[in-house]
């Protein structure tokens, strides 16, 4: 077995980095506020809103799909891709709480 040094940090800590590798794409950015504008599930071609190829469009998303941001279910033919809230309302709870403890402290 592999032993890795993130083995050594608060489990939330391991959770939030993460989060922040798949979120520091600006194309998975992109995706998840379009999803969120929809606010549906989308089965067209995203590629339409995002400007990369489908097959680039396609590994963002699976990106997503690995990480549950987004759920992908087979409709036909097609996929339909939509926010995993549950994960979201995670991931946010998660960097809310960094965010609030870093903010309120006293910096020199």
């Amino acid at each position: 077995m592999t032993y890795k040094k993130t083995q050594d940090f608060d489990k939330d800590f391991q959770e939030i980095a993460t989060y922040a590798r798949i979120l520091s794409h600006p194309a998975r950015i992109a995706i998840l506020s379009y999803l969120a504008k929809t606010n549906s599930c989308i089965s067209g071609d995203i590629t339409n809103e995002i400007p990369l190829s489908r097959t680039t469009v396609s590994q963002h998303l699976q990106e997503l799909k690995k990480a549950e941001l987004i759920t992908g279910e087979i409709d036909g033919v097609k996929i339909c891709y939509c926010i995993n809230s549950q994960t979201m309302k995670k991931c946010t709870d998660l960097f809310g709480k960094l965010f609030k403890n870093i903010t309120k402290t006293k910096c020199c």
